[in-house]
């Protein structure tokens, strides 16, 4: 599987915030990330930067590209907006990371 590595800006303050929203994902938004092929999904907070690292394995055959059009998608990036820096639709200020090196 293919990883996909990504960063994101979190506003200051707001981690533990962040964190409870997450803990509390929303079934539903978990599901379509898992049927268009997200796997092993995990994002890492920066204390000193507020710099959210996310990674993830996409399967074969993953349908990411849509994803923003799916409306439960863009209820979640409404329900996280006040806590990162967000385009002006919500969603969040994403930079693709290149990956360097990986071990199993």
């Amino acid at each position: 599987m293919d990883r996909v590595g990504f960063k994101m800006k979190l506003l200051p303050g707001r981690e533990a915030e962040y964190r409870q929203r997450h803990d509390a994902i929303w079934p539903e938004l978990s599901a379509l990330l898992t049927a268009r092929g997200v796997r092993d999904y995990t994002i890492f907070h920066d204390p000193a930067t507020d710099i959210l690292f996310a990674v993830f394995a996409k399967a074969p055959g993953a349908r990411l590209d849509d994803l923003a059009t799916e409306p439960v998608m863009r209820r979640w990036w409404a329900h996280m907006a006040d806590l990162m820096e967000t385009h002006p639709d919500q969603e969040p200020v994403q930079s693709a990371l290149v990956e360097v090196f990986h071990m199993d």
